[in-house]
């Protein structure tokens, strides 16, 4: 069998191996066909394009995040880190209130011995590894910092920030529902920067604080971060970004302009810059029409005794411009235009004003008997108010003589005592609304609506008011524009005094330190003694109690 079968088994022998070596053909076949769609699929996956990122609010997670999609390397991507503080000093203990007597107080702690060299760590600051220090960081302050959602405050300093990286913090930043400010110092920042973040600022919504220094820019972009209607910044500092005179027309453009006015920005710092005689003008005609920003620094520039002129004149009064007064007539007809034509008697207020005919005479031919009484009472009255009108505004014109200015000035501080008269008069009526109150208080008033007086063929309104802080220290200013703001200030006062409005109190705080006149020079002596009264932060010497004494034997 084994014999006869030899030739038989070798060849069944043969077959059975080939049908076993196809089958591991087969197998292999299909290992590779499996690997290679496995491949495919992969790299469909690889070439399709991953679904935008939907930031949390989490500036952590969402930057780094957005970073490792941008393609920066994990060990390049700056971390968050939480902003250090300086520890507080920890209250005294009070042991009056435990020990009143002083018998259980603790023995007083040895003397360290000089000669111990192992001094215990210090706690006012925290060491780092070499160079760790100048890595870059994004330095955060929140105002839990156990949940890191509530990112409050944004610090970059001393690292370049590319259009990636704006691009990065254009997707961040505004679902940060707490962010209210951002402070970037020495950032190299570019006009094409500049603009990419003034165009995503106003998204959010909490910003109030914006801080840009240390960035020089040929282009001096920094118009565009206030220059928006939509602009939510209140506080802007721009110290030592090489501001010239170009960057400064831009500015003052983009603070008022006849038409246009920002309504939100009440601090602007611009210390530290290079900006001249043409650039303080050109700031100043920027906050003619301007009756929201409160305090403006320019120290440490190059404004001479013109530019303390022109804020002189910006201070006291000007005259309008040509396109300031087709402006202004032009609010003024778009002010009565709704009345006109539309067939609508006026409002009550201005009936009430109209001397002609009392706001309830309709006709002459449809008064009865008793309308007619009524018209005569109301004639006798409004000859008695006429009278009482005139008596009032004869003392005044007595009052502006004695002050020493204009007659002019007289009917305009009338105008604007009587409408001061009219606004009380209607909120006796509304005694229990104090909300609605408020915002006359604080809603800003239209320059080229306030009441003007004629000069020459000139049409003048009184200057700007709502300025409360201007610094002009360590310029080059001498007593030529020394002796314009004195005259600025005692108009200020003067008009203050006589027509007072309870949202311009005029220039409280001036820094002139460090300029080119002198210290004992009259102007400037008798300047500063009238900004230290008006102060809101002056306190008065007080007496020492002989003179105490004296005054009171006096």
């Amino acid at each position: 069998m084994a014999s006869s079968g030899t030739d038989a088994d070798g060849n069944f022998v043969r077959v059975v191996k080939k049908v076993k070596m196809g089958k591991r053909v087969e197998r292999a076949l299909k290992d590779k066909g499996g690997q290679s769609s496995s491949q495919e699929v992969n790299e469909d996956d690889a070439n399709k394009t991953p679904d935008p990122y939907v930031c949390t609010g989490i500036f952590d997670a969402d930057f780094v995040e957005l970073c490792r999609r941008a393609g920066l390397p994990q060990s390049e991507i700056p971390p968050v880190v939480v902003r250090a503080k300086r520890p507080g000093t920890p209250p005294p203990p009070d042991t009056k209130k435990d020990d009143p007597k002083g018998k259980n107080q603790p023995p007083p702690e040895p003397t360290p011995d000089p000669r111990d060299e192992s001094d215990p760590t210090p706690k006012t600051y925290v060491t780092k590894e070499k160079y760790q220090y100048f890595k870059p960081t994004i330095q955060v302050e929140m105002e839990n910092d156990d949940k890191p959602a509530t990112v409050t405050e944004i610090y970059i300093r001393g690292w370049k920030i590319d259009e990636m990286m704006v691009g990065i913090f254009k997707q961040c930043f505004p679902t940060i529902e707490k962010l209210s400010t951002i402070n970037f110092w020495n950032c190299g920042l570019a006009e094409n920067t500049v603009k990419e973040l003034a165009s995503f600022l106003p998204q959010c919504a909490n910003l109030k604080n914006v801080t840009i220094e240390g960035n020089e820019c040929k282009d001096e972009p920094w118009y565009y971060l206030i220059s928006s209607e939509d602009s939510l910044i209140v506080n802007l500092s721009l110290r030592h970004n090489g501001i010239t005179d170009k960057g400064a027309a831009h500015i003052g453009k983009a603070l008022s302009t006849e038409k246009t006015c920002n309504k939100n920005l009440l601090t602007l710092s611009l210390c530290h810059n290079k900006i001249t005689e043409e650039g303080a003008t050109a700031i100043v005609h920027g906050l003619r029409m301007n009756r929201v920003l409160l305090s403006l620094s320019l120290a440490n520039n190059r404004v001479g005794d013109q530019g303390a002129m022109k804020f002189g004149e910006l201070l006291s009064r000007f005259g309008l411009t040509h396109t300031e007064v087709v402006e202004r007539r032009k609010l003024i007809s778009e002010k009565g235009s709704p009345d006109r034509g539309s067939g609508k008697s006026p409002p009550p207020s201005r009936r009430a004003e109209s001397k002609d005919r009392p706001g309830s005479v309709r006709s002459g031919s449809h008064l009865d008997k008793g309308d007619k009484r009524r018209n005569k009472s109301s004639n006798k009255k409004d000859g008695k108010k006429d009278k009482e009108d005139t008596a009032k505004g004869t003392k005044k014109e007595d009052k502006w003589k004695k002050v020493g200015s204009r007659a002019s000035l007289v009917s305009m501080a009338e105008t604007t005592k009587t409408a001061k008269g009219k606004k009380t008069t209607s909120s006796k009526d509304k005694k229990g609304s104090h909300e609605a109150e408020t915002p006359d208080i604080l809603e800003a008033v239209n320059p080229l609506t306030e009441p003007v007086e004629s000069l020459n063929g000139e049409l003048w309104i009184p200057g700007n008011r709502s300025l409360i802080n201007l610094n002009l220290a360590r310029n080059s200013i001498g007593e030529a524009g020394i002796k314009s703001l004195l005259l600025a200030v005692q108009y200020q006062t003067t008009l203050c005094a006589l027509s007072p409005h309870p949202a311009m109190k005029g220039l409280l705080k001036l820094s002139l330190q460090g300029n080119v006149v002198s210290k004992s020079n009259e102007h400037y002596s008798k300047l500063i003694e009238m900004m230290v009264t008006k102060d809101p932060f002056y306190k008065p010497p007080e007496l020492s109690p002989s003179l105490e004494n004296q005054s009171t034997a006096g």
